[in-house]
């Protein structure tokens, strides 16, 4: 197994949105809600600023989600008297997984890592955080793999001067190094193939504008800002030749949940004829919910809607919002759903 060490001698990103201090006692994250103005990172320990570093998006992105989480359990158990490590750590793990609702890699990276509390019982507490090192760990690895493998994949889709929409941010700030919705563009950087990305800004958090447009530029590549009501004019006009996005939660007949505007971005592709891709790992696929009706959508707060990232209020103080943070695809839209097993046409039964 590589060490966390070896994790930073791997391309593409030339720093983990994630990662364990030197040391291995407290978890370093770029603050994503400062970018692109300024890359500043924070140390993470207690289980309050876990929380909080999820809940207000300083953490984001489903797989980054879950990498996180992993190493959260595994850094709490360093400051957890060893009698008291199975309790401690699955109020943390119901702590945590209360932050979001609708991405499933929380969920599932602090399972994995309740499994290893539970085969571990009865030995030394020592070894029981080692194994909650390795199992954190494996899941970073496991995904920048992954991620690399979705890219190939992703890449046999577009051909050299295709345009390519995207929406919110799915690359390595959102996963680890390549990203799944970026990945391909990233890597066609890496290659030298020339793309014309088309960036929806992705109200109201902005993470196109601030984060994909922010990747993009610093691969070499040339994205095109766009406001999210612009896509059906670039879909008439024949700029782009595919739509790319990540998903946060997959049903198991295919319908996905992503960030809000997804669905809207559906319908014009399907109205144009252009492909709708889905890029996700296999971890992203909820096989336990049927249907996106299953899926729970996060209602996240007013302000998000009336002020944030402006300089000054732009709605009335007392107007009311609604805010959801995602809307769910049905598998009627969706091309092609691409996971680092291949890619997936419909009828979707990822067994």
């Amino acid at each position: 197994m590589r060490s966390q060490q070896g994790l930073s001698d791997m391309e593409y990103y030339d720093t983990d949105p994630v990662r364990l201090s030197e040391g291995d006692k407290s978890i370093i994250i770029i603050d994503q809600r400062f970018l692109p103005n300024e890359e500043i990172t924070r140390e993470i320990v207690s289980a309050e600023d876990m929380y909080d570093a999820i809940k207000t998006l300083a953490v984001r992105g489903a797989p980054c989600i879950g990498i996180f989480a992993a190493y959260c359990v595994y850094v709490r158990s360093l400051y957890t008297k060893d009698d008291e490590l199975d309790k401690a750590l699955n109020d943390l793990a119901k702590y945590l997984n209360s932050s979001r609702p609708t991405a499933v890699n929380l969920s599932w990276a602090l399972k994995e890592q309740m499994k290893v509390l539970d085969q571990t019982r009865g030995q030394p507490a020592d070894k029981r955080r080692q194994g909650l090192l390795e199992t954190a760990q494996q899941i970073h690895i496991s995904d920048i793999e992954t991620c690399e493998k979705i890219a190939e994949y992703g890449l046999t889709l577009i051909k050299e001067n295709d345009g390519v929409i995207t929406h919110c941010n799915a690359g390595a700030l959102a996963t680890s190094r390549l990203g799944t919705g970026l990945g391909p563009l990233l890597l066609a950087a890496k290659r030298g193939i020339k793309l014309r990305p088309y960036v929806d800004e992705t109200r109201p958090l902005l993470q196109g504008a601030r984060l994909t447009a922010y990747e993009l530029e610093r691969a070499g590549l040339e994205p095109t800002l766009i406001c999210d009501n612009m896509a059906a004019y670039v879909m008439s006009r024949g700029l782009v030749n595919a739509v790319f996005i990540g998903a946060d939660r997959i049903a198991a007949n295919g319908d996905t949940a992503n960030k809000i505007g997804s669905l809207s971005l559906a319908i014009n592709a399907k109205h144009f004829g252009v492909p709708f891709y889905v890029f996700a790992p296999t971890s992203t696929i909820d096989k336990s919910c049927k249907t996106g009706r299953e899926i729970e959508i996060e209602l996240r707060d007013n302000d998000e809607i009336k002020s944030l990232y402006f300089q000054r209020p732009i709605a009335p103080e007392n107007v009311r919002c609604l805010n959801p943070a995602f809307d769910v695809v049905e598998h009627e839209l969706i091309t092609a759903i691409i996971t680092e097993d291949g890619i997936h046409y419909p009828p979707y039964a990822f067994n």
